[in-house]
């Protein structure tokens, strides 16, 4: 690995969210720091795949994959943002440091400029591969990005046309994916960085750092800054349909459909 590209990976992702910060206390929607974020992490990305000296075609993989995430989640997020949706994870936040909002949100945006870094770490240790491309098991993990950005793409179609329609605002979502998890585009999204190690693990011991990458990404989405957070929301604007709907419905992982209302802490 080289230094002066960590670093400068790094510096960007800070001034990148730093930015969202700004963005997000002239414009009062949160929902451009997660557009901010995203674009930043596909661009360091990119560059991570281009600074890298492993196998050639490994590293167009690595930046086609990353550019095709960054797009795709980015755009859905920012024409979210537009139509002046506020994140209610973010207005809880907000809610909760009240005096201190905007200095905690600084504070918790750079954060996420770490997060982002171990992210395009596993990027960056995928380009700097050099075993031959494409593996079998290369293929295999292939297959599944691609699938797993489809399968968040349509998590986020379907959600989005639920909620045009007039049972939006008094039910909850359960068509399509959404029968069988409660969060399906978390789950893709967790299951699209399950595939960066597969394509970075290789002889030097530094490449074992890729697993950092689905690891930190399932306690965020599972235990942080995902679920809890929109649950409780839910919670409270949906009550008991949102209650019931916890015990057909797994929280994270797809699954049949229960029957009967089961505790949620026994939910995956």
């Amino acid at each position: 690995m080289e230094l002066d590209v960590l670093i400068i990976i790094a510096t960007w992702l800070s001034v990148a969210m730093s930015i969202a910060w700004a963005v997000q206390r002239a414009t009062g929607l949160s929902g451009w720091i997660d557009t901010i974020w995203t674009f930043a992490v596909g661009s360091s990305g990119v560059f991570a795949a281009l600074s890298a000296n492993g196998n050639f075609d490994r590293r167009i993989a690595a930046l086609v994959i990353i550019t095709a995430w960054s797009l795709r989640l980015g755009g859905h997020i920012g024409s979210r943002t537009r139509g002046g949706s506020e994140d209610p994870r973010y207005a809880k936040f907000m809610e909760e440091w009240g005096g201190r909002a905007a200095w905690r949100l600084f504070v918790f945006l750079q954060i996420q400029a770490v997060v982002a870094f171990v992210l395009v770490l596993a990027v960056y240790l995928a380009a700097l591969n050099d075993a031959p491309f494409p593996r079998l098991i290369d293929g295999l993990w292939l297959l599944v990005a691609a699938l797993s950005l489809a399968g968040e793409a349509f998590s986020d179609l379907q959600l989005a046309r639920f909620r045009k329609t007039p049972q939006a605002k008094t039910e909850i979502c359960e068509t399509g994916f959404w029968r069988y998890s409660r969060h399906p585009n978390y789950f893709f999204e967790w299951l699209f960085w399950c595939c960066w190690p597969f394509f970075a693990l290789g002889p030097t011991p530094w490449s074992w750092l890729s697993l950092l990458a689905p690891l930190l990404m399932y306690w965020l989405l599972v235990r942080v800054s995902g679920i809890p957070p929109l649950e409780e929301h839910m919670m409270r604007s949906r009550g008991d349909k949102f209650r019931a709907l916890q015990g057909r419905v797994n929280a994270f992982f797809p699954g049949p459909r229960k029957s009967g209302i089961a505790h949620q802490g026994k939910q995956s």
